[in-house]
């Protein structure tokens, strides 16, 4: 079974990353408390933690998951197979995947090799729009949906 394992925000771009154990997320703040939580396709992301860890493996060096600045950390779950219109569900909660998240130059100043190091099979995670808002915390359970 699919688990959520992380929660985070930030509340300015570029601040830095505050891990919550639950969260409120709306269609119209998204993560309560995150700055870019307004409707639009970046407005929550996730990352996996099995695509997190190969990334980290390729480099020989773990670093904290939040370094990825994403929103959710999710176990058991791998975007490699993902697709644009799929369905995370995480209790109530429904975010539907508008994209790949992009690695972008941060990462490479987080750590030499790691933007090249999430580029493959959508090692960096998801961008997602909240399509039904809900209470999260940490141990939900995850599921992705694919689009048939």
């Amino acid at each position: 079974m699919a688990t959520l394992v992380g929660i985070a925000y930030r509340l300015k771009s570029k601040g830095e990353m505050h891990i919550t154990e639950q969260a409120q997320v709306s269609t119209e703040r998204g993560v309560e408390n995150d700055y870019r939580g307004h409707p639009h396709g970046r407005q929550v992301t996730v990352l996996s933690v099995e695509d997190w860890q190969l990334a980290c493996d390729e480099l020989g060096f773990d670093l904290h998951w939040t370094t990825r600045r994403a929103n959710l950390f999710v176990k058991g779950v791998s975007f490699s197979s993902a697709s644009v219109g799929d369905i995370i569900e995480i209790g109530d909660l429904r975010l539907k995947v508008t994209r790949e998240t992009d690695p972008c130059q941060r990462m490479e100043d987080a750590k030499p090799g790691l933007l090249k190091a999430l580029i493959p099979d959508w090692r960096g995670g998801a961008c997602c729009r909240v399509i039904s808002g809900g209470d999260i915390a940490l141990g939900d359970s995850v599921e992705l949906n694919t689009e048939a």
